[in-house]
């Protein structure tokens, strides 16, 4: 990578596709933000946008000029060389590789130290650091869940430092923490790893007064979005879901997700009146 010619960076500074207009365009990667960075270069209008996956692919159903292929061996020049014997050239490489924790602000014997997990290893309830329960982790989990968990985690954090939550044993605690994670080892699609999740924090919400929420709902929209991506991953954000705690139903946005190319919040929130 250090010889080649063009631009090589991680989607962490990923902001504005209308820079890979006209190139060739490489996503290293095979989750969330590899279909994200993928599309969105497509959509702006990038020459071709190839993804190289590593383990498993995507699998879904690319628009022309998206192609999914299998690990990239090598960079000669500006030609990049997969090991499935696929070659493209290639203006930029955004590399999607996914996120570690780093703490560089604790000690050793603090630092949460995992790759993305679920149910991180070390944390009681996904939360409480198992060694000393002073130290509160929120977020640190693989979502599909966001900001209700957070809450609930937020909830739940609020309780132990206030003390209405009183910590059990050494033994119980390395027990649950063992339980959640044997069961997020066993997971292998993504409803499983839905159903997980929703239980995950259906269960930190009934530990606290988190204000009432409808998880059964959450549970179905999530994965009606998956399906609706298998569907078609160029349509799936089209969709209007129902909110979990008003039952409000969103609306559909008024232009298609594909030829809405102004995505200021400004243009996004102007819905025409009917």
């Amino acid at each position: 990578m250090s010889s080649f010619p063009g631009r090589i960076m991680h989607s962490h500074d990923f902001r504005d596709a209308e820079e890979f207009r006209g190139k060739n365009v490489i996503v290293l990667g095979s989750s969330y933000s590899a279909e994200d960075v993928a599309l969105q270069c497509h959509k702006y209008g990038a020459k071709t946008v190839t993804i190289g996956y590593r383990h498993n692919p995507m699998g879904f159903k690319w628009p022309k000029g998206v192609s999914e292929v299998f690990h990239l061996d090598r960079l000669e020049g500006n030609k990049a060389i997969f090991k499935d014997g696929h070659e493209q050239e290639a203006d930029a490489i955004i590399l999607c590789s996914g996120y570690l924790h780093h703490f560089p602000f604790l000690s050793e014997d603090l630092k949460l130290k995992t790759r993305n997990r679920l149910y991180p290893p070390k944390l009681f309830k996904g939360i409480v650091w198992q060694d000393n329960h002073k130290l509160l982790y929120l977020g640190m989990q693989d979502q599909f869940h966001t900001f209700n968990m957070f809450d609930c985690q937020a909830w739940y954090a609020r309780d132990v430092i206030m003390d209405k939550i009183k910590m059990p044993s050494s033994s119980e605690i390395e027990k649950d923490i063992n339980k959640w994670v044997a069961l997020e080892e066993k997971l292998e699609n993504p409803d499983q790893m839905i159903d997980f999740q929703t239980e995950y924090t259906k269960e930190l919400h009934d530990l606290s007064d988190y204000p009432k929420i409808d998880f059964e709902l959450i549970r179905k929209h999530f994965k009606e979005w998956e399906h609706h991506k298998v569907e078609d991953i160029m349509t799936y954000r089209n969709k209007s879901f129902s909110s979990p705690v008003t039952g409000s139903v969103a609306p559909i946005h008024h232009t298609p997700w594909e030829t809405a190319m102004d995505d200021s919040l400004k243009v996004f929130l102007n819905q025409p009146k009917k």
